[in-house]
């Protein structure tokens, strides 16, 4: 099981909020060569940070950013539907994942497969709802339908699980080095 200080778990919460800050939308702070890691954040909060007033503090923070962009930077609206509740449960799956792969974490490499297991079921919930109710309840498509939902699936979900990858790899090219960094420092004290 990981666990962490409360310092670690405030830097890393920090961060968190920053890497979401500077990667969701087009607001004052994006940095649009950078892909979203909203759901991949959910994911790290789940796994690091133990007060779960930090899934509230996530989703307010990402909704402050999106009516942000909107109503003050211009930002089109098209995605904010009645279907944009949706991104609750979206971003509690990963959530939850993250909580589940903290409990069976290790630091050794029989991590791997429960880490990728965890991430991918998470992120195809996660995409079945976020996609799936802007899609049936979005208001955007006057007939949709099951065949046209799974077309759309297959042409958005592949980025989405290229995001949730690339900041999962990253995350973990992070946690090795401070791991490996904070068992070389024991070794020597």
């Amino acid at each position: 099981m990981l666990t962490l200080s409360k310092t670690q778990q405030i830097l890393i919460g920090v961060a968190l909020a920053a890497l979401i800050i500077v990667t969701r939308g087009h607001h004052f702070a994006s940095i649009n060569s950078l892909p979203s890691a909203s759901l991949a954040v959910f994911f790290l909060a789940g796994l690091y940070l133990r007060p779960a007033i930090m899934f509230p503090a996530l989703l307010a923070l990402c909704t402050g950013l999106d009516l942000y962009s909107v109503y003050f930077q211009g930002v089109s609206n098209f995605c904010v539907t009645p279907a944009y509740g949706f991104l609750l449960p979206a971003y509690g799956t990963m959530w939850l994942a993250g909580r589940w792969f903290a409990k069976h974490y290790s630091f050794s490499t029989k991590a791997i497969l429960p880490l990728v297991g965890s991430a991918t079921v998470a992120g195809a919930l996660s995409e079945l709802f976020s996609s799936g109710g802007f899609y049936f309840f979005g208001g955007r498509y006057p007939d949709p339908t099951i065949a046209e939902f799974g077309a759309r699936l297959l042409k958005y979900a592949p980025r989405q699980f290229e995001n949730i990858g690339f900041w999962l790899a990253v995350a973990a090219v992070v946690h090795i080095t401070f791991a490996l960094a904070n068992g070389l420092s024991r070794a020597k004290a």
